[in-house]
């Protein structure tokens, strides 16, 4: 390597493992509470190329629990903003940035090119099932975030199939519709909270405008601990399995 950005990373993962990494190419798909984590540690972990798909910009709103999300950030688009902190992370990742609404149209187009890995960070649940649906269908590796709102403890959060979630509302929905469309969805790798825990009145409000970009969905609180990890526990199973770490070598 050029410098030591990365040298603690290679100790534990060896020279390989370091190489594939390099190597690599993820696309992370949604750069808000979740992915914009998923983004920290893979830059960090020295991915050697990044697809960030986005198409929102940030507001105020964002800031308890985006870490993309600052003062000096407010207005500017994600994808614009993650890709300027990658570079100042890693100068030699390889970054492309995607500036579109998931959908069933813009779905071609986004896995048109040669990825590795996915990671579905993206909460509107149309667009997350075709999303799934899509690369399931073309073989390609992924694994998706249910959801982080709403939740409060850190020990439930688990990294496990799709079929074995439970106490998620969104992993219940997005169930059943990949069920409907064919999915296997013990073959979906997935990070989810199985957390059942009394909510404040607070908790949720009422449906918010989506601007056109899906259908209005409900307020919900969240924290910004649970949601980073959310976001690291993704990144942390995509580079063990992209450098083939094993743990037995220990």
């Amino acid at each position: 390597m050029s410098d030591n950005r990365q040298h603690r990373t290679e100790m534990l993962l060896g020279c390989e493992g370091m190489r594939r990494l390099h190597e690599a190419s993820v696309m992370i798909v949604g750069l808000g509470a979740v992915g914009g984590y998923v983004l920290e540690a893979l830059a960090r972990a020295g991915v050697g190329r990044l697809i960030l798909v986005d198409f929102d910009t940030f507001e105020t709103t964002n800031i308890n629990r985006q870490i993309l999300a600052l003062s000096s950030t407010l207005g500017r688009k994600k994808t614009e903003v993650a890709a300027a902190r990658v570079h100042d992370i890693n100068p030699d990742c390889r970054v492309e940035t995607l500036d579109m609404f998931v959908n069933e149209e813009s779905l071609p187009v986004l896995l048109a090119g040669k990825v590795d890995y996915v990671v579905d960070a993206i909460d509107s649940l149309n667009a997350k099932c075709s999303l799934l649906q899509a690369l399931s269908d073309r073989g390609i590796p992924f694994i998706t975030s249910m959801g982080a709102a709403l939740k409060t403890d850190p020990s439930c959060i688990k990294c496990a199939p799709l079929s074995s979630s439970k106490n998620c509302a969104l992993a219940r929905c997005v169930r059943r519709r990949l069920r409907k469309r064919g999915v296997d969805i013990s073959s979906v790798l997935s990070v989810f909270s199985d957390e059942c825990s009394e909510l404040p009145a607070t908790a949720l409000q009422m449906p918010e405008a989506t601007d056109g970009k899906g259908r209005p969905r409900n307020i919900m609180g969240s924290l910004p601990t649970i949601t980073a990890i959310f976001g690291l526990t993704l990144a942390n199973e995509v580079i063990l399995q992209l450098s083939g770490y094993k743990k037995e070598q220990i």
